[in-house]
């Protein structure tokens, strides 16, 4: 990112901030790491209060609102960004603005999704992370979307985000990780910044979530697997499912996930049962034969 495009972005953020000067340097003060804390922010829309946000939250609102990702912002207890999707009004928890250009770009205006015939179906949503993808597909009209996220901070902003948008009657959140068997799962970073680069691997370590298996989960939500989409993307976990339960996988009528390396291994397993197209992003989609 050039200097005079950082300038334009950080002018921008006139329009969201009356303190836009102080907080600005704050911030770029802080990311060069010459001091320490967070940004004291005073939000337009929220008169005087006073707002405190962390440098990886106060960027990606600022940024996002430069690219027209962010139609608006909500001021109360909390500042709550808002996005317009196909002519809703989505509600995001502030804290999930560390994500905020990769949640909309991918979701909402990516089309990361968009070939997924969702309408009436149940949709496993594994690798939910802040609920964005749940919400998606809960505004596409899905019967029910069965979100799971084993990060603790990601899983708590999940929380939120489905009650702000009012959909706590469609989307059911599980706090646990996908695996081929039960047990645990190992969280390595606390920090909902670092979940990206969690590796999710059954073993014992100091912070754990329950594992829940393919099995566990049609059982428990009486999934009719034969019109369901099962949707992964959950750094690495996809590969021990498909390979080592794929009993279960095989299931469902529809997959799409993110997957990591090893392509070719996946596939051979895959092309058993599904058609699957490999896109450019990192995607797979399939569809049973």
């Amino acid at each position: 990112m050039g200097i005079i495009h950082r300038l334009r972005v950080f002018l921008a953020s006139r329009k969201l901030f009356r303190n836009w000067l102080s907080a600005g340097i704050r911030y770029y003060l802080i990311k060069h790491g010459l001091i320490d804390g967070n940004i004291t922010a005073r939000f337009r829309c929220g008169g005087e209060r006073v707002y405190v946000l962390s440098p990886w939250v106060y960027w990606p609102i600022v940024s996002a609102y430069y690219d027209d990702l962010l139609s608006g912002l909500d001021c109360g207890d909390l500042v709550y960004l808002v996005l317009n999707y196909g002519g809703f009004r989505v509600r995001l928890h502030i804290d999930s603005a560390a994500f905020l250009g990769d949640i909309v770009r991918e979701n909402f205006l990516g089309g990361a999704y968009d070939d997924l015939v969702v309408g009436g179906r149940v949709v496993v949503d594994v690798g939910a992370f802040v609920g964005d993808s749940a919400i998606y597909f809960a505004l596409r009209g899905a019967r029910s979307v069965i979100a799971i996220e084993p990060h603790p901070s990601a899983y708590t902003e999940m929380l939120d985000n489905i009650k702000l948008n009012n959909l706590e009657g469609v989307i059911v959140p599980v706090n646990a990780g996908l695996a081929s068997r039960s047990g645990k799962i190992c969280i390595e970073n606390i920090g909902v910044e670092d979940t990206a680069v969690t590796y999710h691997r059954p073993g014992d370590c100091p912070i754990t979530v329950p594992a829940v298996t393919l099995s566990e989960l049609i059982s428990r939500f009486s999934i009719n697997v034969n019109d369901a989409v099962l949707k992964m993307d959950c750094e690495g976990c996809e590969y021990d499912v498909i390979l080592n339960d794929y009993e279960h996988i095989k299931m469902f009528r529809e997959l799409i996930f993110e997957h990591h390396s090893n392509v070719n291994k996946l596939l051979k397993v895959l092309s058993r049962d599904y058609e699957c197209n490999v896109r450019g992003n990192g995607i797979m989609h399939c569809i049973k034969k």
